[in-house]
């Protein structure tokens, strides 16, 4: 069996040394933080990948805060920890999936498919009883990682300002909402939004314990949200380009697929004073 959305904590422990299972705790005000929380304890054979630096590539002041890897450099990293073709990658957080996502997606890029984010995080396995432990794992499969064709997609930022003129694809925007009124914007230079966005923050992809809602729940919310579009009309972004994952990871869930990342997201398109930018409540 693979798993290409979500993984349980019962499913993860029924099949633990079957898998690479992945840390991605982080704290956007503190980078420090996750390999912090990773040395006091982890789940057996957790790897720690850093989202600044294991999942980002350089910044160049232009291409936002969380720009995409290079996909060479990327495999070989996940090689290295042993993810090999055909083996079940898990991504986990302590943030209802918000920085685990971003490891899909990214494996999904690759053209991996087995990939799954732990439902629920670091609080639902040890919730189940479950151990972690301080070790320092070492890669326990060696095998072949293969670069195929993206089972994801993604646009730049000419395709979003087409986007925003045509009015031919719906832009989501995955942040607070007080982020996307721009009231506050505490990581970027400007505050405001895309003109023409809509908010869907991820925070109601969860239920109340941090579990994604049921696949039937959120295909009812994103039918709603579409309002008749094709899903792979949404143009789906956040802050940096990684929490805009959750929404993807839950339209997925829900059967309705194609829809595509904007990996600059808002650190990117702020960076340009002559991009428009908009204030306030939605039209």
């Amino acid at each position: 069996m693979r798993w290409t959305t979500l993984i349980s904590a019962d499913e993860l422990a029924a099949r633990l040394d079957d898998c690479v299972v992945v840390d991605c705790r982080h704290d956007l005000t503190d980078p420090d933080s996750g390999p912090a929380a990773w040395s006091v304890g982890h789940l057996p054979g957790a790897f720690f990948l850093h989202q600044d630096f294991d999942l980002a590539g350089p910044k160049n002041g232009r291409n936002g805060r969380h720009p995409l890897p290079d996909r060479e450099t990327l495999r070989r990293k996940l090689e290295s920890i042993g993810l090999a073709d055909g083996r079940q990658l898990v991504a986990y957080d302590d943030s209802g999936g918000a920085f685990a996502v971003r490891l899909w997606w990214l494996a999904r890029w690759l053209g991996h498919p087995e990939a799954a984010v732990l439902d629920g995080g670091i609080q639902a396995w040890r919730k189940a009883g479950y151990p972690v432990d301080r070790e320092t794992p070492e890669p326990t499969y060696a095998g072949k990682l293969t670069t195929r064709a993206p089972l994801v997609s993604q646009v730049d930022t000419e395709a979003v300002l087409a986007a925003m003129q045509n009015r031919d694809r719906l832009i989501v925007d995955a942040r607070t909402p007080e982020r996307f009124r721009g009231e506050v914007e505490p990581f970027d230079p400007v505050a405001g939004r895309i003109p023409g966005a809509i908010n869907r923050p991820l925070q109601r992809n969860l239920r109340p314990d941090g579990r994604f809602k049921p696949a039937e729940a959120l295909r009812e919310e994103y039918l709603a949200l579409l309002g008749g579009r094709d899903p792979a009309t949404l143009i789906h972004q956040c802050g940096s380009g990684v929490t805009a994952c959750h929404n993807l990871l839950a339209m997925e869930m829900a059967g309705l697929h194609g829809g595509a990342l904007y990996p600059g997201s808002w650190s990117e398109w702020c960076a340009d004073p002559a991009r428009p930018i908009a204030t306030g409540p939605a039209d």
